[in-house]
């Protein structure tokens, strides 16, 4: 099942994707629907007014969690490439939810920064509340998975060990387009991203370190999971700040997240109002 949070001219709307159909299921957003206790059923038999797909204005698929916890240093080859040993625990930050825009809005790089940088994320969303949960509850309690670009201002990350401020300039974190159920998406599906057609990112996300239900199971238990929150796993090789020589967004780029089973958020660059 794929399901949407698109924007309308009567507010936000949750929808069920059927082939080239979008059917609105009752509910103002995907977070809101995945707090009803019968969210499955609800989406599945919703029948409400169809969109046409190809006309769809999406939202963060998620518009509001309750949390964002994120996962830096959860692919080798990120690991490798940032000089790190392979951590023995999850390393864990949060975002907030100003941070989150639509997969297809502008980027709008911040007059603040001169080093933005591109990090293609598997999102997990909470469906059913956890705490301290063992492996399979947590695999349950997965709603689905969808994709972030966990978008980076280097320059502010590392200005103090901890990656807090470099990580939440707010509407920077394209996040969606689909909440796409588990089964959807392959154990080994391809995870890119690309600047202006360039392959940046190339890898799959068999490469985690912390697979998604280890993730849920380990979190949990420092804090109940509920419906609608949102795990980042982290990002794979290829980041920008690691090349040599390093490379940032540019305005008038186009960056390009994608992940087999789920789709693409596709995100314009723009230039800030006040440079």
């Amino acid at each position: 099942m794929r399901l949407a949070t698109i924007r309308t001219p009567n507010g936000l709307q949750a929808v069920r994707i059927d082939g080239d159909v979008a059917v609105e299921c009752g509910a103002p957003d995907v977070g809101a629907l995945l707090a009803r206790a019968d969210w499955r059923d609800s989406a599945v038999n919703a029948d409400g007014p169809r969109h046409d797909v190809d006309a769809l204005v999406y939202a963060p698929v998620v518009p509001s969690p309750g949390k964002i916890i994120c996962v830096g240093l959860n692919y080798r080859t990120h690991i490798t490439e940032m000089g790190r040993d392979l951590p023995q625990y999850p390393t864990l930050f949060a975002k907030f939810p100003e941070v989150l825009i639509g997969p297809h809005d502008a980027l709008v790089l911040p007059a603040e920064s001169d080093a933005v940088d591109w990090e293609a994320e598997l999102a997990v969303v909470i469906g059913t509340s956890v705490r301290r949960a063992d492996e399979q509850t947590a695999r349950e309690a997965i709603a689905g998975y969808t994709i972030m670009n966990d978008v980076s201002m280097r320059d502010w990350q590392f200005r103090t060990r901890e990656w807090l401020q470099g990580k939440n300039f707010e509407a920077s974190a394209p996040f969606g387009p689909h909440l796409v159920t588990p089964d959807e998406v392959p154990a080994n599906a391809a995870i890119s991203s690309t600047v202006d057609g360039e392959v940046m990112q190339s890898s799959s996300i068999g490469d985690l370190l912390f697979g998604p239900a280890e993730l849920v199971a380990y979190i949990s238990t420092i804090i109940t999971l509920h419906p609608g929150d949102v795990i980042a796993t982290g990002t794979t090789g290829g980041v920008g700040h690691a090349r040599t020589p390093q490379r940032y967004l540019q305005p008038g780029q186009t960056l390009v997240t994608s992940i087999e089973g789920i789709g693409q958020a596709v995100t314009p660059v723009r230039g800030s109002e006040k440079g």
